[in-house]
Formats: C-alpha cells, sequence, structure tokens
C-alpha cells in the first residue's frame, strides 16, 4: 500500500529542474522599528593622502542619492495601512506610513508620532499625547482627529465587507459592537481631547494595550467624504502621488508591476532624509542576485531575501554586506476545513454558521496523517541548505509565547500515516494503488500554491511526492500569481483542500488574534473551533492575563491544540538573508524586519 521513494534523489532531480544552484531569492516578512545613531553604523576604508590635501572622512552621513532595492512579486497595489494584505504592499507603506508608537529590537513599545502617553490603573483607558508640528505629505497637520478617524473607519459597519481585516485592533474598544451593528452613529472608543491629544477607552481591562493603540494612521482630510466600502478602490489607496502619509518618504511614482518609486519628505518630523529616494524594482528571481553584484540593485530584503543556496555566492561578493537572522514569521501547509458560500464570499460576510464543510479535509485523521507523510527536516537541510528550522508552533520564536514542545512533532511516519488513514476508512479499494474514500468513491487532493516565492515553488511538487508515498492522489494545481491567489484564498468557497502560504507575523504580542480565530480574516482554512477561540480569549482577558506566566500556560495550552487539530502544517521558518551594497550605510534591522528608520539611510560613493 504504501507507495516509496528515494526522497534524496527526488530533491537532487529537483534542483537540476528548477536550477536551485543559480536561484536568486526567497522568504516572508514586514514592520518597522527603531534604529541607531548612523555613525556607528558606518565603515570608514581609511585614507593615505597627505594632510594638505586631505578631504573630509566619508565616514559621516551623507545628503543625497538614491538605492534601488528589489522585489520577485509586484505588490497587489493597495496602499492603504488599513485594507491591504500582503509584504509587499508594506514595503512600500513601512517608507510612508506611521503608527503612534514604535518597537525596538527587544519588542518594547517607545514613540513614535506620540511622544508619551498615561495608562489608567485597571488599564482600560490610554490617553496619547501627539508630536505637534508633523505633516502629512501634502502639507496638511497630523492632528489627533486623524486618530479617531483611522480607528473609527476599522469600526465602521461595511469594514469587513469591503475587504478589512484589522479588526483585532478595535473590537475591545468600547461601543465597538453597537456602533459596528449600525446601532449607534456615535463611536466612543477613541476621543480627540485637542488637537494632540487622544484617548482610547476600552471595554474592559487591555493586556494588549500598547499594540493596540499603535497602528498607522492614514488621513481624515482626505478620506473623509468617502464611504467606507469605496475606500480600497480610492485614488488615495492605489496611486502614487495620491497615497498620503505622515513617513520619511512619499510614493511619488509607479510604473505598475515594474516599479515603485519614493521620493523623500523633506518636511519629515524627526528631519530630512538623507536619501532623495528609493525605488523599488520588480524583478524576477533569477536575475536579482546578478543585479546585486552589478550593482543595478543595492538591497535584497523583505519579504523575499537571499535564498540559501545563493548564501556563498553572495558572501563571496567583496561589495557586499549580508544580515542573517531568524524570520519572524513560517511557512505553512493549510488544510480547508470548511468552505464559505458564493453568497457570503460575494458580501464579503463571515459566518462560520453558514461555512461549508470541506469532506475530506475536515476529518482530523487526514489532516494529522498528510502532516505524517511530509518530512520537514529534510525541507530544511535539502532545499534551505540549512539557514532556517522546524517549528511546531504558530508563533514567532523571538517570543516568550513560543513553546515549541506543546506541539505534536510531526516528524515524516509514513508507517502511522497509512495506520491513521485505515482509522479514517480511507484505503485502496479497486486496487489502483490509490487510497479511495470511505463510501468507495476515488479520493483526489488538490495542493494549491502561488507564484514569487522560489523556495516555496520548489517545495511544492517535493511535498505532493511525499504526501503520494502514504497512498493519496494529489492533483498538484498550477500556482497562480500571488493577489489573484490570495483573492481564492479569501473567498474560499471553490474545491480547494490544501494550500502554501508565509505567515509574516505582527511584533507587537505573540496574541494569535487576526491569524486563527474562527471569524479572522486571515483564517483562510477556515477552522472552526470553539476550544481554540476560548483560549485566545482567555490569553488576552484580565485581571489573569496580566501574568505573563498565566498567558504562558494558556498559549502553551493553545498551541498543543493547533497542532492536534491542525489547522495547518507549520512547515518552516527559514532564516532571513539581507543582502546590501556596502554603499548602503545605516541599515539597522528589527527583528521582524529590514525597513527599519530609513530615514538615517545614507550612501557613501
Amino acid at each position: 500500500m504504501l507507495k516509496r521513494f528515494n526522497v534524496k534523489l527526488a530533491f537532487l532531480i529537483l534542483m537540476l529542474l528548477f536550477g536551485i544552484v543559480l536561484a536568486a531569492c526567497n522568504n516572508d516578512t514586514a514592520n518597522e522599528g527603531e534604529g541607531e545613531d548612523p555613525d556607528e553604523q558606518t565603515e570608514d576604508p581609511g585614507s593615505d593622502t597627505d594632510e594638505e590635501d586631505e578631504e573630509p572622512a566619508n565616514d559621516e552621513p551623507q545628503m543625497g542619492g538614491n538605492l534601488v532595492g528589489a522585489m520577485d512579486t509586484a505588490p497587489a497595489g493597495v496602499f492603504n495601512p488599513i485594507f491591504y494584505e500582503e509584504a509587499y504592499e508594506a514595503n512600500i507603506l513601512d517608507f510612508t506610513h506611521e503608527g503612534l508608537l514604535t518597537q525596538d529590537e527587544t519588542m518594547a513599545f517607545g514613540p513614535g508620532l506620540a511622544h508619551d502617553w498615561d495608562i489608567n490603573e485597571d488599564n482600560t483607558e490610554i490617553t496619547l499625547y501627539l508630536e505637534e508640528g508633523v505633516k502629512w505629505h501634502d502639507g496638511e497637520e497630523f492632528t489627533a482627529d486623524d486618530v479617531v478617524f483611522t480607528y473609527k473607519t476599522m469600526a465602521s459597519p461595511g469594514y469587513i465587507e469591503a475587504g478589512g481585516v484589522r479588526t483585532e485592533y478595535v473590537d475591545k474598544l468600547v461601543g465597538y459592537e453597537e456602533f459596528v451593528n449600525g446601532e449607534t452613529d456615535e463611536f466612543e472608543g477613541v476621543v480627540a481631547e485637542d488637537d494632540y491629544t487622544v484617548t482610547f477607552k476600552f471595554a474592559q481591562s487591555n493586556v494588549t494595550i500598547l499594540k493596540d493603540v499603535a497602528f498607522q494612521i492614514i488621513p481624515e482630510h482626505v478620506f473623509a467624504d468617502v464611504p467606507v466600502a469605496e475606500m480600497p478602490e480610492h485614488p488615495a489607496t492605489l496611486n502614487a502621488g495620491e497615497v498620503i502619509g505622515t513617513g520619511p518618504f512619499k510614493f511619488s511614482e509607479m510604473l505598475e508591476r515594474e516599479q515603485y518609486v519614493l521620493e523623500k519628505h523633506a518636511d519629515y518630523w524627526q528631519g530630512e532624509p538623507y536619501l532623495d529616494s528609493v525605488t523599488w524594482r520588480i524583478v524576477d528571481q533569477s536575475v536579482i542576485l546578478g543585479l546585486l553584484e552589478s550593482g543595478e540593485i543595492d538591497f535584497i530584503a523583505d519579504p523575499n531575501g537571499v535564498p540559501a543556496a545563493d548564501y556563498e555566492s553572495v558572501a563571496s561578493q567583496d561589495h557586499i554586506e549580508i544580515i542573517e537572522q531568524p524570520d519572524f514569521g513560517y511557512q505553512l501547509m493549510g488544510f480547508i476545513h470548511n468552505h464559505r458560500t458564493d453568497e457570503d464570499a460575494a458580501s464579503g460576510e463571515i459566518n462560520p454558521e453558514n461555512w461549508i464543510p470541506n469532506e475530506d479535509m475536515s476529518e482530523k485523521l487526514v489532516r494529522q496523517a498528510i502532516a505524517y507523510t511530509i518530512d520537514r527536516q529534510a525541507i530544511v537541510e535539502e532545499l534551505l541548505l540549512g539557514h532556517g528550522s522546524v517549528i511546531n508552533a504558530p508563533i514567532a520564536q523571538q517570543f516568550w509565547a513560543y513553546d515549541d514542545a506543546a506541539g505534536t512533532d510531526y516528524s515524516a511516519d509514513l508507517e502511522m500515516a497509512g495506520s491513521l488513514l485505515d482509522d479514517a476508512g480511507y484505503v485502496d479499494a479497486d486496487g489502483d494503488g490509490y487510497r479511495d474514500t470511505p463510501d468507495g468513491e476515488e479520493w483526489v487532493v488538490n495542493l494549491n500554491y502561488p507564484t514569487g516565492n522560489q523556495l516555496r515553488e520548489r517545495s511544492a511538487p517535493i511535498l505532493a511526492q511525499m504526501i503520494e508515498q502514504a497512498g493519496i492522489q494529489v492533483d498538484l494545481r498550477q500556482p497562480k500569481e500571488m493577489s489573484a491567489y490570495v483573492e481564492d484564498l479569501t473567498n474560499n468557497n471553490e474545491d480547494w483542500d490544501l494550500y502554501l502560504l508565509g505567515w509574516s507575523l505582527g511584533s507587537g504580542d505573540p496574541d494569535p488574534s487576526g491569524l486563527w480565530r474562527s471569524k479572522d480574516a486571515y483564517n483562510f482554512g477556515r477552522w472552526n473551533n470553539p476550544d481554540s477561540d476560548q483560549l485566545i480569549t482567555d490569553g488576552i482577558t484580565p485581571p489573569d492575563a496580566f501574568d505573563q506566566s498565566y498567558r504562558e500556560d494558556v498559549y502553551s495550552e493553545w498551541q498543543g491544540l493547533f497542532s492536534d487539530d491542525l489547522p495547518a502544517l507549520l512547515l518552516y521558518a527559514q532564516n532571513k538573508i539581507y543582502a546590501f551594497n556596502e554603499r548602503v550605510n545605516g541599515i539597522d534591522p528589527m527583528p521582524y524586519g529590514f525597513n527599519n528608520d530609513p530615514q538615517l539611510w545614507w550612501v557613501s560613493e
């Protein structure tokens, strides 16, 4: 019954077919933070010139210059913090928009657009004092009204239906349910005390209060008269030159799917950026490395850094600097537990009561059996060349809540896989070498994946072959471009069974809200587990949740439940390998992303 093949040989064949040794870029991530003084980030190459001819040493930040970064996939085109979904779009928004708070290398919160704040004794209110004199890119002044508008929009009726996925930042605020359900026109949760003071009011003590007030702000004066349903298609969401933020760079030009130009915001409130511009070029992975070596591009960063296969080649280039760090996220193979109805997909409604079970993937024994067919360690060793790790828990490894031991270690075990499938009634009824459904019909499991990330593309046929070893017939679908792929996942009203995806996790808190609750928009597999929902709620419910040891216990239990019920099999966390030309100074990535303090980046020639 068990179909066996040589895993090492399969990897070798696929490496030859796909040209892995010559490939050029991979991974997933996004976010922001604080950087070091640029003086401490530069290297002085030294000089042997005579004193009388001596020019100033080129070890101080220089004004001017342009940088070119490369992405292998074009942004979907939604450049609005409250609506975007992809890390490619984040590469624009990280430069253009800001939140009230930032985070440092320890993930502690610090000042951003707010320079100070007060929290009341029971953590139900936080009052933030905003920086004065901050200018939007169009010259208008940033005020507390912009903060109120941003959060009110995310709490508004129709936000979810319009494609909004950031309700975790507003659903704990006072009056949210009444406001989102249309029972009142007033939103009590966020109040402008004056032009530079804003208060957030939560319905109960809030364990994640700093994370919840740190979201990027959008301008009221641009969107005030735009219905929520129309915001995703508004020119100020889509068009270069019309996207307005407070960040150090303006989104000024775009040749769609080819290049995206950010020019400096000279009136930036933290000081004029050193660089004149940063341009993102969309380049096929097969040529990115060559362009970096020739100097045509200056850096390769998020979301797909340098692939592990090219590490040695890049490291051998004297003019290229490399930074390697663990990814703040993971790659997964998801299981579609349930499908949405066509009506819900069309309206944007997420209602578990309407979901239609995916007949085979809704069986836990089947999901566990498929998990046991995957040799994840072989993928890390053969495709990542050791630049990564197998993980068993869907929380970033850098967080205190990560508990690798809490979950089931689904090491490759074909005997276990076969036993579980037998128990579930999936046996080879007709003798063709493939298992059939319990009612004797042909069983075909489809595996879907997007283009753009070469490592993920290479892993897809490997995963299909591994699954077929247990006698499961796999239909490896043709990959789709990422934006179309995400649209299909969001609608989830088709016949998908398995999907590949990478998650770049938020750095604010290990709370898995937003990804894995039943009603979360990003819960693409439509996993509906009340016990999971309750544990996620318990992890942020005071007063117990103010005790970190309590939260550790809750999240450990939740990670065990996740691993047992398997909304997804976590495949690996690839190390991020960033590379940049030595002429670039001031680079200081945070644990969760590369695009940190770009106003402090500068170039030396």
